[in-house]
């Protein structure tokens, strides 16, 4: 679903992707995890088109998207960690704005916009202008703008940010279900324990090296996931396990 090979990523000296390597296959939830500044965000809008890289190759669906970005983004969507909504939109009209985008049908949005509003508890608010939502709000109708075109690959930078614990269980359910149907989902998180629990995979960046990464058994062993990125990140040693 997901091919990302030797990618590098530099902005002026500094290297912010160094010869990352990661594979997902249909029916993966993939997690990314490191520090702040480790490299993830540029990795995420690497992949989904929004940043120019510098040398490797990044396949959607067997579709690079280089020579392909329109073919790609259709089969893809993306949710970045601070989504940047149409403030002067109403909520449903922003959804119906990318349900026209994608080119999904009457009956399909429909369908999808209430049952999506209905479990964020949104219905009520989407003839709110957005700039009234709170963060909260905003996030869960980007995820659902997500969902609308019932994407293949799903990429969330930091998705749990701003939600409620009712929407976070919410959100790692659609996710399951999603991959179950033979999706896959790429996102970054610094919520370790929702990792552990929701990803069959992950791989650990640090400096834009992935220093750790395979099945979360592979890469966490009989610790938990939290000891074993916290020992990781503060030793120079890079260890990778494949995936």
């Amino acid at each position: 679903m997901l091919t990302i090979n030797n990618l590098y990523k530099s902005f002026g000296s500094k290297k912010a992707v160094d010869n990352v390597t990661i594979h997902i296959a249909p029916g993966e939830v993939y997690g990314f995890i490191g520090h702040n500044g480790a490299g993830k965000t540029t990795t995420l809008k690497s992949v989904v088109g929004i940043l120019q890289f510098d040398e490797g190759e990044i396949l959607i669906d067997g579709m690079s998207i280089k020579d392909k970005p329109i073919e790609c983004k259709k089969e893809i969507a993306y949710i970045p960690d601070n989504p940047d909504l149409y403030d002067f939109m109403t909520g449903i009209k922003y959804l119906n704005f990318i349900a026209d985008v994608y080119g999904v049908s009457e009956k399909d949005r429909y369908e999808r916009i209430h049952k999506y509003a209905d479990m964020f508890e949104l219905t009520s608010d989407l003839a709110q202008p957005i700039a009234a939502y709170s963060h909260g709000m905003k996030q869960k109708l980007a995820i659902i703008s997500a969902w609308i075109h019932n994407p293949k690959l799903i990429i969330m930078d930091e998705p749990f940010v701003g939600l409620d614990p009712k929407a976070a269980h919410i959100l790692k359910g659609m996710m399951r279900e999603m991959c179950d149907d033979g999706g896959a989902i790429f996102f970054s998180t610094h919520v370790l324990e929702v990792a552990e629990k929701l990803c069959d995979k992950i791989a650990i960046i640090k400096s834009g090296k992935i220093i750790k990464c395979g099945t979360m058994d592979e890469v966490k062993g009989d610790d938990s996931l939290e000891e074993v990125f916290l020992e990781l990140v503060d030793v120079d040693k890079e260890v990778k396990i494949d995936d």
